[in-house]
């Protein structure tokens, strides 16, 4: 049988494309199927890192347990001087053509493939997803964040784009307050609009969550306690800058926090500890009590000290959720819970013209 060809995409960056694909994966192996994954095309941030290997794929290939063989090459990798080189004409231009390994590949049942950030990211390179999905005659499913109904304008240009190949949508990170409108209003306006809702998968605060280690590298923090605990992860960002009554309060509403305050702060501090926080983050480069770092270290809370000011660490944590990354076990397992529960596999497998799990 020849294999089909199934392209994750996204309407715009950090939608959970390689979430669903986990997700998905495990789903389509549990139903019988073989399959091989690549990413045809990777944005490189040009902040150093090998330009030969994505953090991604490996995590994804080694946890769904694929072989060499069944992970297909990367055609392009785009940095700041690849894009510059095709500007001044200096690009031989033979990207899109790279692609004919992947049309060529017979050995499994489903090439699962993970799109451009967005919609017309690649375009310069004849590498968007339109692009990508007609030169391999791919069936397109995309990802895409719930932000309210703004949406659905660029849904419907999507479908514009990409016309019978997409086969349907997934909404994920959904918050519990919009359920409601999302099965009433929208669902049924997109289905009647030829676009399939296959799923709708509910926001997690895990999905959201960062590990301290995580937290560590990005703010290039000192770890004064709990070395041994940087696996924990942090759903939430507290900022500890009142009074220690009003902290204490504020704090026991909290759960698994990284707490940001001034290392001057000992009574906040010491408050942090005794609530939920799973890290204790002083700012301004000033050293705790040794009481504060004998009661974390009893507690196992790691404490990090950065030399920066608040505002400057509660920014660059934000960021760190936004682009929360999925490798780590309990997360893998989370998603692909969800995707079993809350996206209709069966119906995914039949547009992609599967007759039964039988047949697989």
């Amino acid at each position: 049988m020849q294999a089909k060809y199934l392209l994750i995409g996204s309407i715009e960056a950090f939608s959970g494309k390689s979430a669903t694909i986990l997700g998905l994966a495990k789903s389509f192996l549990d139903q019988g199927l073989s399959l091989c994954y690549g990413k045809p095309i990777r944005f490189h941030p040009d902040q150093g890192g090998d330009l030969g290997r994505d953090a991604d794929v490996q995590f994804i290939s080694q946890t769904l347990g694929l072989s060499v063989s069944q992970v297909l090459p990367t055609v392009l990798t785009i940095t700041a001087d690849v894009v510059t080189q095709k500007l001044l004409g200096q690009d031989q231009d033979h990207h899109a053509l790279g692609l004919s390994a992947y049309q060529e590949y017979q050995g499994q049942d489903l090439v699962l493939l993970e799109g451009p950030s967005s919609l017309n990211a690649g375009s310069l390179f004849d590498l968007s997803l339109a692009q990508i999905s007609a030169r391999l005659d791919a069936g397109v499913l995309l990802v895409a964040r719930f932000g309210g109904l703004a949406i659905v304008d660029v849904l419907l240009t999507a479908k514009q784009q990409l016309g019978d190949r997409l086969l349907g949508l997934v909404f994920n990170d959904v918050d519990s307050k919009h359920q409601h409108l999302m099965q009433k209003t929208l669902q049924p306006y997109l289905e009647a609009q030829g676009i399939p809702v296959l799923g709708v998968l509910p926001r997690h605060a895990l999905l959201r969550s960062v590990s301290v280690g995580e937290l560590v590298y990005q703010l290039q923090a000192e770890v004064l306690v709990g070395q041994d605990f940087l696996n924990l992860m942090v759903e939430q960002l507290t900022i500890g800058a009142m009074n220690v009554n009003s902290a204490l309060k504020y704090f026991r509403k909290g759960k698994h926090m990284a707490v940001v305050t001034g290392g001057d702060r000992t009574d906040l501090q010491l408050a942090a500890l005794e609530s939920s926080t799973h890290c204790l983050i002083l700012t301004g480069h000033f050293p705790p009590n040794d009481l504060v770092l004998s009661r974390a270290e009893d507690l196992e809370i790691p404490v990090l000290l950065v030399d920066l000011d608040t505002l400057t660490t509660v920014e660059i944590v934000e960021q760190a959720f936004q682009q929360a990354q999925l490798h780590e076990s309990v997360k893998v397992e989370c998603v692909q819970d969800m995707v079993a529960q809350h996206c209709d596999i069966d119906r995914l497998l039949s547009l992609l013209g599967f007759t039964s799990a039988v047949t697989l």
